[in-house]
Order: structure tokens, then sequence, then C-alpha cells
């Protein structure tokens, strides 16, 4: 902290107290309580904060006597209306008028000794905390216990795992790491789950655009078993169930695209005008389809839950599939080179290609072309593939989608031998 903070500062500090204590003072107004803090004492606290900060920024013992000081105010209010109840009769026990004042006291010293960004963003934090009451709690409601242990597993996945594995090859089959696997698995777990959540929480009842575009994100293969299935038992979603299948695959080629260049920009930058003119290409025949068909009208086919990204038995599968492919690819590749892994990604196509894709994402930097040709190839078998469960799972309802998803297939293959 600087020896003599600049009156910049002393300003922004008022600002904020004023700021926060103006939502404070309204937010209760509105609710017809009187709690103690506002548009006066805010700004009070925070330079009170401020001056005690600043008779000893080392030790802190004035800050931190006038800290205990309100915190033993607060302590005796807190006391003193314990008993009491709201207009719905619940016992009036929250901790946010003491928390709220707390923070108004600590933004003196948080302004004076950190950068500015830090006392603004929790002053404003603070203040859509406080005013987001209803819809915070309404959200809480709504949320079901699944969607919290989804979460959880989410940051165990993330902020848990991945730091505590290894970053060196432990076998000589392959180069990949333990590290390099579980952050692939977290690449991929990151984009579906968020595609996940946008679809459990976003997505209109009945839209099955949405879902298809969506499930995209999550996985095409799945979308278009989903989506075949639909229109085999419902006749109404016919068309827009085909116009679903493109798009999710349309989808594909971005949701690749993105993931590769979190490890590989080089890589994503060669394949980037193929995957793009051919997203572009999907989105054109789904919805020149869509609308050629009249799929605009209202739908009124029920709604198919999405299947969880972060399930362990999912996390595991995919971890084991992406070192047997980096093996599997390691061996082709010395044993006959270009040749080996072209035919290695037409294999992987009849499969999930996260995997595969994540490992050339991965490799060797100098072989940029032969893994860019082998990703639109992967691509393009998958999409094979597809046409096949379309036109199987929706029993021969589905006509032109398994036609489109093949063009896309071959397209995929002229960039390929264009690379």
């Amino acid at each position: 902290m600087p020896a003599n903070p600049s009156i910049l500062g002393y300003l922004l500090l008022l600002g904020l107290g004023f700021f926060f204590g103006l939502a404070f003072e309204e937010f209760y107004a509105r609710a017809h309580q009187k709690r103690p803090g506002g548009i006066r004492t805010f700004p009070l606290l925070a330079l009170t904060g401020a001056l005690l900060y600043q008779l000893d920024p080392n030790r802190l013992l004035p800050l931190s006597m006038g800290l205990l000081a309100l915190g033993l105010w607060l302590a005796c209010y807190y006391w003193r209306h314990l008993d009491e109840t709201d207009a719905e009769g619940f016992p009036n026990v929250g901790l946010i008028v003491l928390t709220s004042n707390v923070l108004a006291f600590l933004l003196g010293p948080i302004v004076l000794a950190e950068p500015p960004w830090i006392g603004i963003g929790v002053t404003v934090a603070a203040v859509l905390l406080l005013t987001a009451r209803q819809e915070l709690h309404s959200f809480a409601h709504r949320v079901e216990l699944a969607e919290i242990v989804n979460a959880g597993r989410f940051l165990l996945l993330t902020g848990f795992a991945l730091p505590l594995l290894p970053d060196a090859p432990v076998t000589d089959l392959t180069p990949i790491t333990p590290h390099q696997v579980w952050l692939a698995m977290v690449a991929v777990c990151t984009v579906s789950y968020a595609s996940y959540l946008l679809q459990r929480c976003l997505a209109p009842p009945g839209a099955m655009l949405w879902v298809a575009l969506l499930g995209g994100l999550y996985s095409s293969t799945a979308t278009t078993l989903v989506l075949a299935r639909r229109a085999r038992a419902e006749a109404v979603s016919l068309h827009q169930a085909q116009a679903g299948i493109m798009l999710a695959t349309a989808v594909m080629y971005l949701r690749l695209l993105i993931i590769i260049v979190v490890f590989n920009r080089a890589l994503a930058f060669a394949l980037a005008p193929s995957l793009l003119v051919l997203s572009g290409l999907g989105l054109v025949l789904a919805f020149g389809w869509y609308w050629s068909r009249g799929g605009h009208h209202t739908e009124t086919s029920q709604d198919v839950a999405p299947p969880n990204p972060l399930a362990l038995t999912t996390a595991a599968t995919f971890a084991a599939l992406f070192v047997v492919i980096s093996v599997a690819s390691a061996w082709a590749t010395q044993r006959f080179g270009a040749a080996g892994t072209y035919a290695l990604a037409a294999i992987v196509g009849v499969s999930d290609i996260d995997p595969f894709v994540l490992n050339l994402a991965q490799g060797d930097p100098a072989q940029t072309t032969i893994e860019a040709g082998a990703i639109l190839i992967a691509a393009s078998s998958n999409n094979a593939v597809k046409g096949v469960y379309a036109t199987v799972y929706s029993g021969g309802l589905v006509r032109f989608a398994p036609t489109a998803l093949i063009v896309l297939a071959i397209g995929g293959i002229a960039a390929a031998w264009l690379l």
C-alpha cells in the first residue's frame, strides 16, 4: 500500500460506500423494514475502516479493534432481534445485514491496499447479491439436488483432480501424460456441461431445434439417435427432427474447433476454413429444410432430458478411450506413417471421435497437415455412421438428413484431400 494514498482513492471509497448504502437502504425500504446501515452509514463505515487501516497498515491493530467493536455491536443487534419474525412468519435470523455492515467497513482497507478493480468488483457483487434476493431464492427452489451434485462433480474434475496428476509420460507406448489425458477430458466436459446447463435452464419447452443446437455441443451422435427415435414415435416431429440432426452436425464442427484451439492453435488455424465452411453448409441445409417444410409452426413434441455429461462412468470411458487411441495412433503412425493415421481416423469415426481429435491436438506440431486431414476424415466417417443411425432408428422415415450427412462427409474428405 502506498504511504500516502491519493485523494482519488478516498473519493472512490466514498463513491462505493454511497452506492452500496443506497442499494441497501432502497432494498429494505421497499420491504418496509428498518435495518442498521444505509446511504450515510456505509460511507462512514468505509471511511472509518480506511483511517484505522492507515494508522497501522503493517500490524493492523487499530483496524482489528475497530472490526471487533463493530462485530460486538452487530452481535448485540442480532441477539436483540433474534425472536422477531418476518412478514411470512419465519424467524428473522438472516445474516445479510451483519455481513453488509462488515463489508462496508472493510471497503476502506480494500480500496487503499488493493487495485481499484477489486473494490469495485466486490461492491458490485454485493449489490447484485443483495438486490436479487427474490430471483436467487426462486432459482434455488427450482434447482434439483442432482444439479448441485453435477456442479460438485465438475468442480472435482477441474479444480481438484487435475492439479494432482503428473505431467510426465508413464509409459513408452505413448508420450501422452496423465495430466494431458485429464485436461482433454476436462475440456470436453466443460463444453458438454455448458450445453447441458443451457439445455436444462434456457431451452424453451418443445423447441426441438434448441435441443439439437445445444445437443450438438454435447454429442451430435447422441442427438441424432434421440431425434431419429422421436421422428419414429411422433410423425408430427419428422421434419423438425431431420432439421435438428443436420443442425447438431453443423454445431459439431464448431465444437471441434473450440476444443482444438485450446490445445493447438496452429492446428486450429489449419482446420478453421474447412470446419467453418462445413458448419456453414450444415446450417444452410438444416434451416433450408426447416423453413421449406413449414417447420416454423409451433412444435408439440415432448421434451427429452439431456444426458448427464459428468457421470463418472462417462469420464472413465473417455479417459480409457483417450489412452487406447493414443497408443493406437502412435503405433499406426510408426508402422504405416500418414496412411496409418488416416485409416485409424476412419475407424474411430464409428464411435466418439473426441478422444482421437484431442489426441491429435496434443501431438507433434510438425505433423499439423496430417493431423488436420485425419480429423476431417474422422468427422466424415462419423457423419456417415450418423446417417446410418438416423435411417435405422427412425425406421426409414428420416431420409433427407442422412443424405445431407453424406454430403457433409464427402465435403470433409475433399477438404482433407486438398490439405
